[in-house]
């Protein structure tokens, strides 16, 4: 990768996510010999928000450095591992398309999405590595909670009895661990004192909460230009919030209704759906639990020093939220 001897302070989102695409650019070239990064390359520049290595960009100028090629390779780590999570999910997901385009499974065959998978995971862990043990434990830590919330996913397909626990204890492994993971790196990176670090890594639990409840309400509704497509966690049984808060609220008939539309779920059937959604009040619900979540993540900034940077993560965290309106 080109080197960056440092940049001035971030001033907008668009800006960190052109900076941490040109680094991916750079790092995809400097690997181009690698026989797997021509398979694997493809879904690495396909696009999508750099949600993870963007936040850890601003999370490593709010502990009071000044963006630089470690950060920036700390901030690929991340995305590597996440497209390599994204590799293997489509595989057992049997997904044909990914952001628009044909899986690399579907295009290349499962043993090359297999090994290009596993050839990312090394990528993202060698780039931690660079920063020393204690980020490549946390990197660690976080991929091993990814794994136990997966399977506990897989474990709660079809199962109307999941709670409330169950669900925050699937997205704290799968989608909110990872998010708070870069936060956390980027304060280590920057050689934070504790309190910074902690306060980053709270931040990111609470963005990651928010941004799988957005999900789910996503789900119900769709969004075809963020490539969302309506009611997939649905017919692949998946207990998303408004489902599991609907299924915890309602009562004798409604109840007994919701189960059959979830057991024999099909296209005629999503006004009921929304109507028993409606009367449990489940989206409002949710959509209020999105708020709180966001509100704590911009409170768990107050111990760090008001700056540019902290605005930016403000915003950023409200953005997320706004995805599912």
């Amino acid at each position: 990768m080109k080197g960056v001897k440092g940049v001035l302070a971030l001033r907008n989102l668009k800006e960190v996510q052109a900076i941490v695409d040109k680094a991916l650019i750079d790092y995809v070239e400097e690997r181009s010999k690698d026989p797997a990064m021509k398979y694997a390359k493809d879904i690495l520049l396909a696009g999508g928000k750099r949600f993870r290595p963007v936040l850890g960009c601003l999370a490593y100028e709010a502990a009071g450095a000044t963006l630089d090629e470690k950060m920036l390779r700390s901030a690929l780590s991340a995305e590597i591992i996440h497209t390599a999570t994204l590799v293997h999910d489509d595989i057992y997901d049997q997904a044909k398309l990914r952001r628009g385009r044909p899986t690399l499974h579907s295009q290349h065959g499962i043993a090359h999405g297999i090994i290009s998978g596993d050839y990312l995971f090394t990528l993202g862990y060698w780039l931690g590595a660079e920063q020393g043990p204690d980020v490549i434990r946390t990197l660690a830590e976080t991929c091993v909670g990814l794994a136990n919330g997966e399977l506990m996913q897989f474990e709660h397909i079809g199962d109307l009895g999941t709670s409330p626990e169950d669900y925050y204890e699937i997205i704290d492994g799968k989608t909110a661990g990872p998010i708070a993971s870069v936060c956390k790196v980027a304060g280590m990176v920057a050689e934070a004192p504790k309190e910074i670090i902690d306060a980053l890594e709270n931040f990111g639990w609470e963005v990651g909460r928010a941004f799988q409840m957005v999900d789910d309400l996503l789900d119900l509704t769709g969004n075809p230009r963020m490539g969302k497509p309506r009611g997939t966690d649905i017919y692949e049984g998946k207990m998303t919030l408004p489902i599991i808060h609907a299924l915890t609220t309602l009562h004798g008939n409604d109840r007994e209704n919701l189960e059959d539309v979830l057991m024999d779920f099909g296209e005629d059937r999503w006004d009921e759906l929304f109507e028993l959604l409606e009367v449990s009040g489940s989206i409002g619900y949710v959509r209020s639990l999105i708020d709180s979540h966001i509100q704590r993540a911009i409170e768990s900034l107050g111990t760090l020093p008001n700056s540019g940077q902290i605005q930016l993560m403000i915003e950023f965290a409200r953005k997320s939220a706004l995805r599912s309106t």
